[in-house]
This record gives structure tokens, C-alpha cells and sequence, in this order.
């Protein structure tokens, strides 16, 4: 199979949020901005694997400021690691107020992507093809944190097994 490049299904998408984004008080709700991440990072994974895909799971994800009505969300997607079936996205999340001019990171968020057959059968995809230095070391950290992903779900698996309840400190 040939391989792709991080390029060729990179996005980046914006929305303005408007009233029926927000809660009470003007704030952008947090669902609605999950929710753009996770479109944004579905389509970064579907130009890649050209193939029905799922979300697997998602990292941590912290809003370091929060987005009002008016701004303009902007959300820039790559690929960072690909593996058999599996693809990581990232997700850097940005506010600009249209007024100011003032640009603020809300957020980042790695989500984890499953490619599947017509069967709903995880399937093979395009190796990724890496070429700067950028992309050299975000799939570096990608390893990383598929390692530590593995390692949670090999230990939530043995409680599971041991029937009992496992909670951070075990």
C-alpha cells in the first residue's frame, strides 16, 4: 500500500459561534467544541484512509480560555501516527475575537481513529509518510502516547479480569 503524506489530509476548518452555541452566560459550551474537534479530526482520518472510520477514544482534553459568541473557532487537524487500522489526529483549537484582532489557543486534543471495511471490520491503511522535522517529532510524541494508551487499557483489562475496580493510583 502506498503511503500518504501528513499533507494531503491536513485541515483546517472555522465556525463562528453564534447564540445557540452558548450557555447562559455568553460561554461557548464545551460539547459544541468537542464536537467541531471531533468532525475536524474525522476528517483528517477519512482523507487518509478514504474509508468508513470511528472515534476510538480521546485524550485529556483542557480548554485554557474559554470561547464566546462571535469568535471565530478555527481548528487546524493532522495526522500524527498511523498504525494498522488505527490513526492518531491532532487538533490545536483557536478563538479570534473578529473585533480585536486577539487570537487565544483554547485547546489541543489527540483523538484516536479506527478505519473500517463494509463489514464494520478494522482494515488496513496507508502507511504515513513523515518528511519535516515538525511532523518527525509529533509522531514521536505520538508513539508515546500510544504507548501510554496501551499500557491503561492492558491494566484496565487485568481489573476487569481480576474482577474488581481499578482507579488511577493502582
Amino acid at each position: 500500500m502506498k503511503g500518504k503524506k501528513v499533507s494531503e489530509s491536513s485541515v483546517i476548518m472555522a465556525h463562528v459561534m453564534m447564540p445557540q452555541d452558548s450557555n447562559p452566560a455568553g460561554n461557548v459550551h464545551g460539547g459544541v467544541i468537542m464536537k467541531h474537534i471531533d468532525n475536524a479530526a474525522a476528517v483528517v482520518a477519512t482523507r487518509h484512509s478514504r474509508s468508513i472510520i470511528v472515534t476510538a477514544s480521546i485524550d485529556r482534553l483542557d480548554f485554557f480560555h474559554p470561547v464566546y459568541v462571535g469568535n471565530l473557532l478555527t481548528l487546524k487537524a493532522s495526522l500524527n501516527l498511523v498504525g494498522r487500522s488505527s490513526m492518531e489526529v491532532g487538533v490545536r483549537i483557536e478563538a479570534e475575537d473578529l473585533l480585536s484582532e486577539k487570537i487565544s489557543h483554547i485547546a489541543s486534543a489527540y483523538l484516536t481513529f479506527v478505519a473500517l471495511d463494509n463489514k464494520s471490520k478494522p482494515t488496513e491503511v496507508a502507511p504515513l509518510i513523515i518528511e519535516t522535522d515538525e511532523e518527525k517529532r509529533r509522531n514521536r510524541q505520538a508513539a508515546s502516547r500510544r504507548d501510554l494508551r496501551l499500557a491503561e487499557k492492558k491494566r484496565e483489562e487485568m481489573c476487569r479480569k481480576d474482577n474488581r475496580t481499578c482507579d488511577i493510583s493502582d
